[in-house]
């Protein structure tokens, strides 16, 4: 058996090419997968699906957007300042905020998110 090909493909001698089975999920269907098992935070998705966290704030928002068409929806349980308690309510961006507004403060707790029905 001999490895290579295009796009992870291993293929056999007198047979089709085929996935490796690691890769036959894309990763936003494995990020999908994990969240609507349950809340997991950008760093745990990222330790899980084995990409870098800046990587996963982008694969969220188009998770968000496929969602959003089914009826369904990314929520965010918010970030909140463990100084003061702060809890960042209103806020859009599915990355975390680096600084508290109210006490300046930078221990915040990061966000998580898990996909539920509209």
């Amino acid at each position: 058996m001999a490895r290579g090909g295009v796009g992870g493909c291993v293929r056999h001698h007198g047979d089709f090419p085929r996935k490796v089975p690691e890769e036959t999920e894309t990763i936003r269907h494995q990020i999908r997968t994990l969240l609507e098992k349950g809340p997991l935070t950008a760093k745990e998705i990222s330790s899980a699906v084995r990409r870098p966290e800046k990587e996963i704030a982008n694969h969220l928002e188009h998770l968000r957007k496929s969602l959003h068409s089914e009826g369904r929806q990314l929520s965010q349980v918010p970030a909140e300042c463990r100084e003061c308690g702060f809890v960042f309510r209103k806020r859009d961006r599915l990355k975390a905020p680096s600084r508290c507004p109210v006490c300046k403060g930078e221990a915040i707790s990061d966000p998580s998110f898990r996909v539920e029905d509209g």
